[in-house]
């Protein structure tokens, strides 16, 4: 059977029109599946049972079965899905806010007087009622980042444009009827510009107002910098928020946290993001992961601030989040307000990444093929 879910609105149409069936009949199936969340062919029941029984005979609607489901005091959820293959793939569901009377979401006190901008969501801008999803685009991922979980037992494929979607849907059922998505990062397991065909192909469903109908403008691609990628991406004139995981200020460094950019280099995944910027007009993001010791003194606050001097550039900074094996250690507060400061009086706006989710191994870096 084939999948339903791996079909474009214009494939979707084609099947229709092959059957001699009138376009609306594709757009109602779609408003089914993205909007009022049916996950069988018999609760579309403004479709005739004929066709219900047809579109039952030749397609099916998952391909995926939550393996596990865990849940954080600070609304935070996330799904470890099989895909039908037997491989493993985590994704993540972050609400704005705590529940009431949790107070674990709140940051831990800096020094007195230190200036801390705290954002609880993994993207930039101001808050709001957000209802965010996290997703991965790879089983695994071959970046070999020294600090992240998902990378650690390699890359096993790319998820094919139906697998992400159906991450997508099995998050919005998390939700009541009257929620929906409001936001997408691309921030889970894998590299996304590594698999930018399928990824963009399931954004345009995200983005579709018969699909899920999310903003462009609401959706943060976040990559380790792949020069000739991102200039792909650039070329579709995708609105999309672009984050770029750097990590340290200079090569020596970075080449020892993020293996996969050795090849590459500081200097040219600077130029691709200037490039994206001129033809997107969209600020880019660089994330930066604090490791106590290794990236986080002001030496390296100094430096990062030198690099990005000039660029309309937000500094996206997070406090490392444990992971079991890992010999890394989240910095003290004193120590990432004082590199929120530097990075400040240089003219660098920052933001600093409290994490959501840690609790349930859902916070950033901690996603992985788990048993």
């Amino acid at each position: 059977m084939q999948n339903l879910l791996e079909l474009t609105a214009d494939a979707l149409a084609d099947w229709f029109a092959g059957r001699g069936l009138p376009g609306y009949r594709a757009a109602q199936l779609r408003r089914w599946l993205f909007q009022k969340r049916a996950d069988r062919f018999d609760q579309m029941t403004d479709l005739p049972k004929a066709l219900r029984d047809d579109l039952a005979a030749e397609f099916r609607i998952w391909t995926t079965r939550v393996a596990r489901h865990r849940a954080s005091r600070d609304g935070t959820e996330k799904l470890l899905l099989e895909l039908a293959d037997g491989q493993r793939v985590e994704c993540v569901l972050l609400r704005d806010g705590p529940e009431k009377g949790d107070k674990s979401h709140l940051p831990r006190s800096g020094p007195e007087g230190a200036s801390h901008k705290w954002d609880l969501s993994p993207f930039s801008g101001p808050r709001r009622s957000r209802r965010t999803v996290c997703l991965s685009t790879q089983v695994g991922c071959a970046m070999g980042c020294a600090f992240c979980a998902s990378g650690l037992d390699g890359l096993v494929r790319n998820l094919t444009p139906g697998e992400i979607i159906e991450q997508l849907l099995r998050l919005a059922r998390l939700l009541p009827d009257d929620e929906r998505l409001s936001h997408v990062v691309v921030m889970g397991m894998g590299e996304p510009l590594a698999n930018l065909d399928g990824l963009l192909v399931a954004l345009a469903t995200a983005t579709d107002p018969d699909g899920l109908g999310i903003s462009a403008r609401r959706i943060t691609i976040s990559t380790v910098g792949l020069p000739a990628a991102l200039d792909r991406l650039a070329e579709h004139d995708c609105p999309y928020h672009l984050a770029v995981s750097l990590h340290a200020p200079d090569d020596a460094l970075r080449n020892r946290l993020v293996p996969a950019g050795r090849k590459i280099g500081i200097a040219a995944i600077l130029a691709a993001a200037d490039r994206y910027f001129q033809a997107t007009g969209r600020r880019v993001t660089f994330e930066y992961v604090l490791l106590s010791g290794i990236n986080d003194r002001p030496r390296h606050a100094r430096k990062l601030a030198a690099l990005l001097a000039g660029r309309s550039a937000l500094v996206n900074l997070i406090p490392y989040n444990p992971v079991p094996g890992l010999p890394y250690q989240t910095p003290a507060p004193e120590d990432t307000a004082r590199f929120v400061e530097l990075l400040q009086s240089a003219g660098i706006t920052v933001k600093t990444r409290y994490r959501k989710g840690d609790r349930i191994d859902a916070a950033c870096g901690q996603l992985r093929r788990a048993p």
